[in-house]
């Protein structure tokens, strides 16, 4: 079943706001997976780097500006999420659109409202 939230452009930096999703993903007592351009941690989630084999992602949230998105694209889809939301200032039409032709729910949100609002 998959139930894991994967943060992509996740950071150690407390004032990003991937770190503050991971947090608060986290508080919420959901499951996550980070990846970023360094190792690290926040909290108990290890951020890894490169594209580690995920089998159980549920949802992808993008912490990745459009200009750096090619290189994620077909891994995105290898995951097979059920949904990929872009927060503020990740939006692709070209990447949306792609993700949408292999069935993937898109999300034009902010994670951090999401879930202070209940609608994560």
């Amino acid at each position: 079943m998959k139930t894991h939230t994967l943060v992509i452009g996740a950071s150690e930096n407390t004032a990003r706001y991937s770190n503050m999703a991971i947090l608060r993903l986290r508080q919420k007592g959901l499951p996550v997976h980070a990846v970023g351009l360094r190792k690290g941690m926040v909290a108990d989630v290890m951020i890894d780097t490169g594209h580690p084999d995920y089998s159980d992602i549920d949802t992808v949230t993008l912490y990745v500006g459009p200009q750096h998105q090619h290189e994620i694209m077909d891994y995105v889809i290898s995951l097979k999420p059920c949904r990929v939301i872009f927060n503020p200032g990740t939006e692709s039409f070209v990447f949306e659109e792609k993700l949408k032709s292999n069935g993937i729910e898109v999300l034009e949100a902010c994670t951090l409202v999401m879930l202070g609002t209940g609608q994560y």
